[in-house]
């Protein structure tokens, strides 16, 4: 009912608040067998680790996970490896101010899921937004890094980039630069241009968004034909991020002004000769590249004055302040990549079990039928 699970094979709770004690994952349903080390989730999380640049946030959190449950090191053996059991993450807060959210527990921030939680619960936690706060992703994060490792077993890869932020577009698609700037963006010229781009709106107190694609290595056959189509469940998932507030798979909304003949990849015996449709088609993976795009909102968090209301239905203003991102955009990026390897594996795992079964009739039936 609370809808803090996703998946149904490899199902993901996360847990905590901005401000709270910590935060974290239970992961069930993850298969034995996988090598798992913090160290290894760490690197996923650094990525997203706010304080980095300029422009974002000067919360300094370290992230640093711990593995509570569902490794173990056999005997004799080099590495940890999953059991089976539930693996359960836990990142504590160490850089939390709350008395800097105090002059707002009243006040209801344009942008925010203040006004809807109040609508909703009767009852929110004002400080840093509680389970509305980019914060709580950091959960999905170390939850994506250990899906990764499940992916990484069927050659499967995921990586994301930013191609737009505040209106500079990236014109290349060059992979090998996006961790050569800390947009992740693989067009070096662009990236430069969004560093200005920042520079000038952080000078106005203002704040900016952008696109992320996300590209992923993929077999054929993953995803189901009506409702859990993949390219649903991959929209579905981005768009369970707060900050996302659209996605497009393939040619996306420019499907909408194309032929039908430009739109169709045509197939040749070596395989598709174009993937508009974004290596989805009917709802299952088609072997192609899985290209998704996920359009990311401004922080609403701005040092301008707005216009709003208090608890009491009063008209007041604010300047919220605080210590806020000028974007989401770098660090929203590893979190749709981990959004789209959590999907993947979920249905990665409804695949084998499908394939297992079959396997197993087919053989009973032609037993019976001899």
């Amino acid at each position: 009912m609370a809808g803090n699970t996703f998946g149904r094979l490899f199902k993901v709770t996360t847990w905590g608040e901005s401000h709270g004690t910590a935060i974290g994952a239970v992961i069930d349903g993850c298969p034995p067998g996988i090598q798992l080390t913090p160290e290894i989730i760490q690197q996923e999380l650094d990525k997203r680790r706010p304080g980095k640049g300029k422009g974002e946030s000067p919360r300094k959190e370290p992230d640093k996970v711990e593995i509570l449950s569902g490794t173990f090191r056999p005997e004799g053996g080099e590495c940890e490896l999953t059991t089976g059991t539930p693996i359960s993450l836990v990142i504590f807060n160490k850089d939390a101010q709350s008395k800097s959210y105090d002059h707002l527990k009243d006040v209801f921030r344009p942008g925010h899921g203040d006004i809807t939680y109040q609508t909703k619960y009767g009852i929110r936690d004002h400080r840093g937004g509680g389970r509305a706060s980019a914060r709580e992703t950091a959960g999905r994060v170390a939850a994506g890094a250990v899906a990764s490792q499940l992916l990484k077993a069927y050659n499967m890869e995921v990586t994301g980039y930013t191609v737009a932020l505040g209106g500079v577009k990236a014109s290349k698609r060059d992979l090998a630069l996006i961790h050569e700037n800390r947009f992740f963006c693989p067009d070096s010229v662009a990236a430069e241009k969004m560093e200005q781009r920042i520079d000038e709106v952080r000078q106005q107190g203002d704040t900016l968004g952008g696109v992320v694609e996300i590209r992923a290595v993929c077999p054929a056959g993953l995803g189901e034909p009506v409702f859990d189509k993949l390219d649903g469940e991959l929209a579905r998932a981005l768009m369970s991020i707060g900050a996302v507030k659209g996605v497009e798979i393939g040619s996306g909304f420019q499907a909408a002004e194309m032929f039908g003949s430009e739109n169709n990849d045509t197939i040749s015996p070596s395989g598709f000769l174009g993937n508009n449709a974004g290596g989805i088609l009917a709802g299952i993976s088609n072997g192609d590249h899985i290209i998704v795009r996920a359009a990311v909102k401004p922080i609403p968090s701005i040092f301008k004055e707005q216009q709003t209301i208090n608890l009491n239905n009063e008209p007041v203003s604010i300047k919220v302040g605080g210590r806020h991102d000028i974007s989401a955009i770098p660090r929203i990026v590893p979190v749709c990549e981990a959004m789209v390897r959590l999907t993947l594996a979920d249905h990665l795992l409804r695949q084998l079990v499908l394939e297992e079964a079959a396997k197993t009739l087919r053989k009973k039936a032609q037993d019976d039928c001899e």
